[in-house]
């Protein structure tokens, strides 16, 4: 089998599933007018062996917009209380149509956590191939987790302000194609409609087969070429709340494009605002 890479199948982590130093996480999180509830989901059913992490609770607090980044401290916390610390190779899945566990990947690696993979096709393909699942919650397994931010990977509002004017990272918006236009209304209340000016669309489900897994490197990187894409610059991703730009992240890692970095805030933050300015259409 080839080694631990950043995109895992499935039959990988069947034969390793008892591995000492794998740490199978369930990171679903799903939109708050989906009508689910991800941790009853995962008490239900999951992959043998895995926690539970909850990105709805891991956020800066209800006072941001978007699903901001916690404190070094609380993400750092939650981490020993999952078992995922140093020395763990951590394989993230997800039930969601958001493919959360990119979400989940991107904050691990902001932390400093670079062992860290996603199970391609997610639960759906686990369960579609009759592999076994469990119900019983994981046991506390407290482990150290050494925190070390990579700055790099995130922008805030000011560096997406600074870069209307520059240019000098390419943004590519992860939602789909008509809120990037501005044709459809978006789904939190009070929320301007259209995209930061000068940004590119491209909905992270062009860089996803039907069954949920990720297209080859070589589809992955047409797709962005289509939107005229430089993998050799600067690059930004962005869409709703920090969820699915996470996805396009992912996608551009494994293309080996070199600087990659994520705006936060998103459009719950940039489109919340009456002081940032927007453009419409395609």
């Amino acid at each position: 089998m080839p080694d631990f890479t950043m995109l895992v199948s499935t039959e990988w982590l069947a034969e390793h599933l008892d591995a000492p130093d794998v740490r199978i996480v369930d990171a679903s999180l799903h939109l708050p007018d989906a009508g689910r509830d991800a941790k009853a989901e995962y008490e239900e059913s999951h992959i043998p062996g895995a926690a539970f992490m909850d990105l709805a609770e891991l956020t800066a607090g209800a006072s941001d917009p978007g699903d901001k980044l916690p404190s070094i401290e609380k993400f750092a916390s939650r981490m020993r209380r999952l078992g995922i610390g140093d020395g763990n190779r951590i394989v993230l899945y997800d039930k969601s149509d958001l493919v959360s566990a990119c979400r989940a990947w991107w904050m691990l690696r902001y932390f400093g956590h670079s062992d860290v993979a996603v199970l391609d096709g997610g639960f759906g393909k686990w369960i579609a191939e009759e592999r076994p699942v469990d119900f019983l919650p994981m046991p506390p397994k407290n482990r150290h987790f050494t925190p070390r931010v990579n700055g790099f990977s995130l922008r805030t509002l000011a560096q997406m302000l600074e870069n209307v004017e520059s240019s000098e990272e390419q943004v590519i918006d992860a939602r789909g194609a008509d809120r990037f236009s501005g044709d459809a209304p978006e789904p939190r209340p009070g929320m301007r409609a259209g995209h930061i000016p000068g940004s590119k669309n491209l909905p992270y489900k062009a860089v996803l087969n039907a069954d949920g897994t990720f297209k080859s490197p070589g589809e992955i990187k047409a797709a962005f070429d289509t939107i005229g894409v430089d993998g050799g610059k600067p690059i930004v991703t962005t869409c709703g709340s920090g969820v699915t730009a996470s996805v396009l992240a992912f996608a551009l890692e494994r293309i080996g494009a070199r600087e990659v970095a994520l705006y936060d805030g998103s459009w719950a933050e940039w489109g919340g605002r009456a002081d940032t300015p927007i453009e419409t259409g395609a």
